[in-house]
């Protein structure tokens, strides 16, 4: 049976729902990957990464707090985000379309 369910969680920053396929991110090297839609799943962001931000429907981070870069941002873009969610780079796969929930602080997706 195939169902939604939650793929990880983390800190509530940005607002809102947003839905798109997962874009790993792991240094300034992948940033041509970045599509307009995409989800940025990265470690964690500063000032370079920001103009990645008018590309990305939703932010996802493995660190960061409410007063995060990649929080800041999000909410100057309103676009959702959530921060501090461990692990997201080995558990959500390239390509995946998940759900972006920056006012739960879940990322939610298909299960087989």
């Amino acid at each position: 049976m195939t169902g939604i369910a939650p793929l990880v969680s983390g800190v509530p920053s940005s607002p809102g729902q947003a839905r798109g396929p997962v874009r790993l991110v792991r240094t300034v090297d992948d940033f041509a990957r970045m599509r307009p839609g995409d989800v940025l799943v990265c470690r964690t962001t500063d000032p370079a990464w920001t103009p990645l931000f008018r590309l990305a429907a939703a932010v996802v981070t493995e660190t960061g707090g409410l007063l995060s870069h990649a929080s800041i941002v999000a909410r100057e873009y309103r676009i959702p985000a959530v921060v501090g969610a461990t692990g997201a780079l080995s558990l959500l796969g390239d390509g995946t379309t998940v759900i972006v929930d920056g006012t739960l602080g879940t990322v939610t997706g298909q299960t087989r």
